[in-house]
């Protein structure tokens, strides 16, 4: 990758990133602009995959909603996400839960870490 290339991304990075891993369940705060208006909403589920690197870093949560899946990716750098909270870590041996799609109710859980 080219050095200027390089530069830019640096210059975009969030100087605090939070720590989080796949399996954690997470309420991640994403600023939404209507109109002239701006306010933030809460999104809380389970952390899917964690892909790319550097400025392209993105991070999957699926939770249920009235027995329905929903899935939404942010970028990990995007002045949108305003923060994101570790509710819960979760104990897994896979780097990425794609198996989590097909289950639902309680088989959907993942193990919490016991510290």
């Amino acid at each position: 990758m080219s050095n200027i290339i390089r530069e830019i991304e640096a210059a975009e990075l969030k100087k605090e990133v939070p720590q989080f891993r796949v399996g954690d369940t997470v309420r991640v705060h994403n600023r939404i602009k209507e109109g002239n208006r701006e306010r933030v909403q809460m999104f809380e589920g389970t952390v899917l995959k964690i892909q790319g690197g550097g400025a392209r870093t993105t991070f999957t949560v699926r939770k249920e909603s009235s027995g329905i899946g929903v899935e939404k990716t942010w970028p990990l750098h995007s002045p949108n996400v305003e923060a994101v909270d570790v509710i819960r870590e979760g104990k897994v041996r896979r780097a990425k839960l794609n198996y989590l799609r097909q289950r639902s109710g309680k088989k959907a859980k993942v193990k919490e870490k016991i510290r």
